[in-house]
């Protein structure tokens, strides 16, 4: 039977089937290491799981660790085409709060020291979506799970440098 869209499949799997990442510790390169082994939706989440990841260490900075398995669970119900597209974007304020952060969806960047951000890779609406979570330093923005394929933060100068000149699809701040 094909059930590889259900909740339930991919709770198993992720719970019985693959050894989880390390507990409290920010994710990056989602298509590195254990992460990329997990479901989300009818994929594994080295190709659509940037928004749990977002999630998942918006909640490690906030010091309120949650399980992956466990967010990507209860993120289940707002995945776009049976997870195939990820998630949807603008209920990654409903998943914070679900796991104790009230974290408003805002316009602009500037006034926040943390926040997820999700944007066009390339041209809207003809290229992938990518969801991440930056903290703002002296320094630059670091930038968590910025490349599938980068094991480690990437810190950029700006937010232009992160998401480009396009405008943002949807902006959370963290607090």
């Amino acid at each position: 039977m094909f059930n590889l869209a259900s909740w339930k499949f991919n709770l198993r799997h992720n719970t019985e089937k693959v050894e989880q990442p390390e507990f409290g510790k920010m994710i990056n390169g989602q298509g590195l290491g254990l992460v990329s082994k997990l479901r989300y939706g009818i994929c594994r989440m080295s190709f659509n799981g940037c928004e749990v990841i977002a999630v998942h260490n918006a909640l490690v900075y906030l010091e309120k660790p949650e399980a992956l398995k466990d967010i990507a669970f209860y993120m289940e119900r707002f995945r776009l085409l049976m997870g195939f597209f990820g998630c949807n974007v603008f209920m990654l304020g409903r998943a914070l709060r679900h796991f104790g952060a009230e974290c408003p969806r805002i316009k602009s960047t500037e006034a926040a020291e943390a926040f997820i951000i999700t944007f066009w890779t390339k041209l809207p609406f003809l290229s992938p979506i990518h969801t991440v979570f930056c903290v703002r330093t002296a320094g630059g923005i670091k930038v968590y799970n910025r490349y599938n394929n980068v094991g480690n933060m990437y810190l950029c100068a700006d937010v232009e440098e992160v998401a480009g000149k396009r405008r943002p699809i949807a902006i959370y701040k963290i607090k």
